[in-house]
């Protein structure tokens, strides 16, 4: 069984208003250095190997499901 960890991001020309959000509340707490925050998703899946390459699987279900090709970039590994 693999282990695999998605993170799934905001592309960088869109504006990430939760990010904003963030950042002004820590701002408001003290925090003035942070320039800025960006706001993703972290999934982890466990998948049983089924002969198709897992790389192929993985990629698959960030397209259809995990991510929005069109506004988010997505990365992944796979560890053992």
């Amino acid at each position: 069984m693999a282990k695999v960890k998605v993170y799934v991001t905001l592309k960088p020309s869109l504006l990430d208003a939760q990010g904003r959000v963030v950042q002004t509340a820590l701002e408001n707490l003290g925090y003035g250095n942070v320039e800025d925050v960006r706001i993703g998703k972290y999934i982890e899946l466990e998948v049983k190997e089924n002969g198709q390459t897992l790389d192929t699987q993985i990629e698959e279900m960030c397209r259809k499901l995990l991510a929005n090709p069109v506004i988010e970039n997505y990365r992944f590994e796979v560890t053992e």
